[in-house]
């Protein structure tokens, strides 16, 4: 209990004379005292908790605590979830790329965009392949043909140093597309 008033002050923690209140439903009762805020709160079976400790008054609300600690908690889950999943993949072509090494790793970047990551492709030049550039953007328009379907490239290609880079974003509904074809077979 000591570790999580850290975040919110709550009940009896609250040591100011008057307080901005808002009720369980979330209507604002107005500046009151505390004591009988917290008397409030304890009709209700609920808990006082500072809110808004910067404004003067400080902003308090009548609610249950451990529920809005749960869901406090699922919040800051997703968030990381959503964050770790727009992780950006990279994946490396040649110039001399052969026809099948071009598919395979054309899979792998459509699997990537599948899942919801960026991808980020490059092309490496090596000694005089750099003077050329004009074929890693061949090569780099093929891949954002073929995977049109799932992605499509972010910025044009740019070169830095020896690398051409890409980064391919998926397409906002992917899902819809993969869910097509499976209902054209059951049919």
């Amino acid at each position: 209990m000591v570790c999580i008033a850290k975040e919110h002050k709550i009940n009896e923690q609250i040591r100011v004379r008057q307080i901005r209140l808002i009720d369980d439903e979330g209507n604002q009762v107005g500046i009151i005292d505390t004591r009988d805020a917290l008397r409030m709160a304890e009709e209700k079976g609920l808990d006082l908790v500072m809110v808004g400790p910067t404004a003067v008054p400080p902003v308090c609300k009548l609610l249950d605590y451990g529920k809005f600690r749960f869901e406090e908690q699922q919040n800051e889950k997703e968030n990381r979830r959503r964050a770790r999943s727009q992780e950006v993949k990279s994946i490396k072509f040649r110039v001399k790329i052969d026809e099948n090494d071009f598919k395979t790793k054309t899979n792998h970047v459509r699997r990537f965009l599948g899942e919801g990551h960026k991808v980020k492709v490059t092309i490496m030049f090596r000694g005089r392949e750099r003077t050329h550039p004009e074929l890693g953007e061949r090569i780099l328009q093929r891949v954002a043909e073929v995977l049109a379907d799932v992605g499509q490239p972010e910025s044009a290609p740019s070169m830095m140093g020896m690398d051409m880079n890409m980064i391919m974003v998926p397409l906002k509904t992917p899902a819809k597309k993969a869910d097509e074809p499976k209902s054209v077979e059951t049919a």
